[in-house]
């Protein structure tokens, strides 16, 4: 009888994660066959004609105005010096002011901040009222507030707001890149860069998985997105804003116009301008050396760490985005939006997956012994089995594609074992996600989860 109830309890699992994996297999073929028509279109027509631009052949804007960059920093001493003193080297004379939020309760990192700004006009401080750790997008409210204060003071208005985070490695040109695009789009996100990771093996595994999937999402999926008109997520760096459609956000335009209650105000707000009538766009660029404009930044190296911030992500856009930011748009706005949020629903077909693969070779050995309870799969089931594996294998070898294109084709073909590192990850994550969403739901506040940064050692650069 054992054996009878674990067949049938493996086919209706495999049932449910062939079905599973196939939808989601195909949803994202066609993002690769939509992305690669768009690629044949752009290098057989558009740049046969116009040779592709660059940062160097940019033309300057013609409505130059200053930009304030938003930092919030939270327990962040060991990097917003050097992230500080980077971004000051790199963007030079370029109009802008850095504003920088932290708590009272974190003398540490507001020290590490004084100790940059002394004397530098460019930085200025926003020291949250109340102790930390609030949530990033309460710490954000803190710095609008701050900016909008010296607007009133000086009687003047700035041209956009741009998010980074106190570990990123910024782009010198990404500050001309922001003033001459704002003028044409409410919100502009450049790519992405994870930096390959250090130390053990494990460790480096766990870091490069995060550069295996932003180089697929910001390689391939935003270009994609913005080509069907679709709303484009900031991802909380490297994203500017317009600053009046910015301000459009505010339910209180005194409190600012990130909602505090949520832990992806970033992706929220791109979607939001979206719904406001706003257009956003996702800008690949390379500089005069053939270097893309992006902004690079060490992610988690543990496992605990990479769960805790990915659990943070399924929690604002899969979970809570759901009821927070409903289902408007027209077809191509609700296919993305379904693609956002199916990261829970994944997770969960691939622990079916691997359930199912783990009772095959039992029931295999078991029916050696009791033929008369094997259970062959169904034709539905052998179908499906066929059309997942070809899905897989196309799946792979897209990654191992644009992960070599961004990193080498040694990172490239590390991504097919890091696949199965990812998806751990992923189960691991959305496990942590459900229980915060649950106690959030009866009454404990989502507070910011955050992770331990570290900064590259930049002095042995050109």
């Amino acid at each position: 009888m054992a054996v009878a109830f674990l067949a049938t309890l493996h086919h209706e699992i495999l049932l449910f994660a062939v079905v599973g994996l196939a939808i989601g297999g195909i949803d994202d073929f066609l993002i690769d066959l939509l992305f690669l028509s768009r690629r044949m279109w752009r290098d057989l027509v558009i740049y046969a004609r116009y040779p592709r631009m660059t940062t160097a052949t940019l033309p300057a804007s013609a409505n130059p105005g200053r930009i304030a960059i938003f930092i919030p920093a939270w327990k962040e001493v060991e990097v917003i010096g050097p992230m500080l003193t980077h971004a000051l080297s790199c963007w030079g004379n370029a109009d802008y002011r850095i504003f920088v939020g932290t708590y009272p309760n974190d003398p540490d990192t507001i020290d590490a901040i004084a100790a940059v700004a002394e004397g530098d006009p460019r930085v200025v401080v926003g020291i949250n009222p109340l102790p930390g750790p609030s949530t990033k997008a309460d710490c954000l409210n803190v710095l609008w507030r701050a900016m909008v204060a010296e607007e009133e003071q000086l009687d003047f208005r700035y041209k956009a707001v741009v998010l980074h985070d106190a570990e990123d490695v910024v782009h010198p040109d990404e500050i001309r890149l922001f003033d001459f695009m704002i003028d044409r789009f409410q919100l502009v996100q450049l790519p992405v860069l994870p930096l390959p990771g250090e130390g053990s093996w494990f460790s480096r595994a766990i870091a490069n998985h995060y550069c295996d999937e932003f180089a697929e999402s910001h390689g391939k999926y935003l270009t994609v997105r913005e080509a069907l008109g679709a709303s484009i997520p900031s991802a909380g760096v490297a994203c500017a804003f317009e600053r009046d459609a910015l301000a459009a956000l505010a339910d209180n335009p005194v409190h600012g116009p990130f909602d505090p209650s949520s832990l992806t105000e970033d992706y929220e707000a791109g979607l939001r301008i979206r719904d406001g009538g706003g257009h956003g766009v996702f800008v690949r660029i390379r500089d005069a050396n053939g270097n893309l404009v992006a902004t690079r930044e060490y992610f988690p190296d543990t496992i605990e760490a990479a769960v805790k911030q990915k659990a943070r992500w399924i929690v604002g856009i899969s979970l809570a985005g759901w009821d927070r930011m409903g289902w408007r748009g027209g077809t191509a706005e609700l296919w993305m939006r379904v693609r956002d949020r199916r990261a829970a629903i994944a997770a969960l077909v691939l622990c079916a997956a691997y359930a199912a693969c783990l009772l095959w070779p039992i029931l295999w050995i078991a029916a050696q012994f009791q033929p008369d309870y094997h259970r062959a799969p169904s034709p539905v089931v052998n179908a499906l089995l066929r059309v997942n594996f070809f899905l897989m294998v196309w799946r792979i070898l897209m990654r191992v594609v644009f992960v070599s294109h961004a990193y080498g084709w040694r990172y490239g073909l590390g991504a097919i074992p890091r696949t199965f590192l990812a998806n751990l990850i992923a189960i691991m994550a959305t496990q942590r996600a459900i229980s915060l969403y649950a106690r959030s739901l009866l009454g404990t506040p989502l507070t910011w989860d955050k992770t331990q940064h570290h900064f590259p050692d930049l002095s042995a650069d050109p």
